[in-house]
């Protein structure tokens, strides 16, 4: 049986801007699919693809060490019980331990946000347990610091257009309070184009999504510093089971890296130039306007705005 988008009674969905989760993330290139193959084709010994393809991303990205997961939310679970279990195998195989207190999560409340799960959700799959800093509206160095304790594991910072944008503080920010108080700085960077900029700015560990910016297939990757990456690799034993990737995804998310960095992302200039017959073809429509809107984190990422007037019915814009 020959199977397609038709088989299931599906529409394709044009993506104009790229990178959403809700409409199944980006499009990937030959050369990934190539790589997919070669990995759905031959048999490796998983622990040690993991390592090796970390050690080369890793040298790639010009840090310690990175370890491929599933997506960047099981970055951010596995990078929670990593700093709370600290290397303890006692800790992989009992992860909520209640005798293991040193939970807390340091989270702007602005930051605690739904991206399609609520963040504290993964916080508390990997045993943590959030704690916010600061003001819907507002969170200072100071505000993150006075929430410090003598259980607080980690800071998290979540760098993402979900999050409250005015008034709060930067990675680097968060980053010396992190080095002050003595905890890592993780920082969910899911649909971030930088590769670089948020462990230069100080972070111990970034995470981000493999089939946002990178454009690879579904897979998360978690960089650092050495010992914090390898204790991220040893949930695999535990709760990292439960959402592990394949060998296929592990090699074809490999090679998107390799081109991300020689090809670089396509810049706003020509994303614009790419929404642009769309933006034509809408106000060619009577009742709906279309705008090109940039993405609300300030990234140099547009989508398309369509408004509806007049007095048509959601079935006759469908219909258009």
């Amino acid at each position: 049986m020959t199977m397609n988008y038709e088989t299931f009674g599906l529409k394709e969905v044009i993506n104009a801007s790229g990178r959403m989760t809700i409409l199944g993330v980006s499009k990937v290139s030959e050369r990934v699919l190539e790589a997919q193959r070669f990995g759905g084709e031959h048999f490796f010994e998983m622990a040690d693809l993991a390592v090796k393809t970390g050690a080369y991303l890793a040298n790639l990205l010009h840090v310690e060490d990175a370890q491929i997961v599933s997506s960047a939310s099981a970055g951010i679970a596995q990078s929670v019980a990593a700093v709370i279990g600290q290397g303890s195998l006692h800790h992989v195989y009992h992860p909520y331990d209640p005798t293991i207190t040193k939970r807390e999560i340091l989270l702007p409340k602005g930051h605690n946000v739904d991206y399609g799960t609520p963040v504290e959700v993964m916080v508390a799959q990997g045993g943590g347990q959030v704690v916010e800093a600061g003001y819907a509206n507002m969170c200072t160095a100071e505000h993150l610091e006075m929430m410090v304790t003598a259980q607080t594991a980690a800071i998290l910072y979540i760098k993402s257009h979900h999050t409250v944008q005015k008034s709060m503080l930067t990675v680097a920010e968060a980053a010396q309070v992190a080095q002050k108080v003595g905890v890592p700085l993780i920082v969910d960077a899911a649909a971030e184009e930088d590769l670089f900029k948020y462990i230069t700015d100080g972070a111990d560990l970034v995470i981000y999504s493999g089939a946002k910016a990178i454009e690879g297939p579904s897979a998360g990757l978690v960089i650092g510093k050495k010992n914090y990456v390898e204790w991220v690799r040893l949930q695999s034993k535990g709760i990292g089971r439960a959402m592990k990737i394949g060998k296929d995804n592990i090699l074809g998310f490999t090679q998107a890296v390799a081109d991300y960095l020689a090809q670089g992302s396509e810049d706003g200039e020509a994303m614009k130039a790419r929404l642009a017959p769309f933006i034509d073809q809408v106000n060619a429509i009577d009742g709906l306007t279309a705008t090109i809107v940039q993405d609300g984190a300030g990234r140099e990422i547009y989508r398309a705005s369509v408004t509806v007037s007049g007095k048509k019915t959601a079935k006759e814009v469908i219909a258009a």
